[in-house]
């Protein structure tokens, strides 16, 4: 081999070389339109998941009571002067709760009566608070209808011992009844403060000044008979319940 033919392969690998190039890169081209872009597929839920879905729904309505609940009357402690606000508030939050299966919103009230005074002779006829600082709701005491009375804003609690709710007793129910009808009558009391056989004063009218001691009352017509002293003799006096005052 000739010293000439190295210098030709030498030549040759340095030509390949030369136009030998590393492959060119592809770059991805990017689409600036949100409206071709492809959602992402959301998968289904399993059917172990849906099986799961469906019987805790089904647990949770056999847990239900079937039928009417029984009720009890309640008194529960609020804050003074906004007995009506507070029992009103309770009421939206049992209709937003869907509760009232277990809340009877047409028993959920301010307890009053309306009474008759009388104030510098002039007739007023007045609606008191049974309980000044309370209200009463005839309801099922469970988990949702205690969260919905613990979450309603000036509500304190149930009244019972040691913390306990306790149910009204019969005759208390009964009053609250009778007094929801009366004041539904419009049928005002009069607010006769005394009773037969107290002391009281008269202090309106001929005889104002003098003392004497109660004998009859008629609640309806808010007459009194009261026996006073004249020239050192007992003698029956009619007036009306509102000249006198207990002594």
């Amino acid at each position: 081999m000739s010293s000439e033919e190295p210098n030709k392969v030498d030549d040759e690998l340095n030509v390949t070389g030369a136009n030998s190039s590393a492959p060119a890169v592809v770059e991805p081209e990017i689409d600036d339109d949100p409206s071709e872009v492809i959602p992402v597929e959301q998968k289904p839920l399993s059917r172990a998941s849906a099986v799961s879905t469906e019987a805790e729904v089904a647990a949770k309505k056999a847990a239900e009571p079937q039928g009417p609940v029984q009720m009890d009357w309640y008194i529960l402690k609020v804050q003074s002067n906004r007995e009506r606000s507070i029992a009103d508030a309770l009421k939206r939050k049992v209709a937003i709760e869907g509760l009232q299966k277990y809340v009877d919103v047409d028993n959920i009230l301010v307890p009053t009566e309306k009474v008759t005074e009388f104030k510098a002779g002039k007739k007023k006829i007045v609606e008191r608070k049974l309980y000044p600082g309370y209200i009463v709701v005839r309801m099922n005491i469970n988990d949702d209808s205690w969260f919905a009375i613990r979450e309603t804003s000036g509500i304190g609690d149930f009244t019972g011992a040691g913390g306990k709710p306790q149910p009204m007793l019969a005759h208390e129910i009964a009053r609250i009844v009778q007094t929801d009808e009366e004041v539904s009558d419009d049928s005002p009391k009069l607010d006769i403060k005394f009773k037969s056989g107290d002391r009281v004063k008269v202090k309106d009218g001929t005889f104002e000044g003098f003392e004497g001691e109660v004998g009859t009352i008629d609640p309806q017509s808010g007459k009194v008979q009261v026996m006073i002293s004249i020239f050192g003799r007992s003698t029956p006096v009619e007036l009306e319940y509102w000249q006198v005052e207990g002594v």
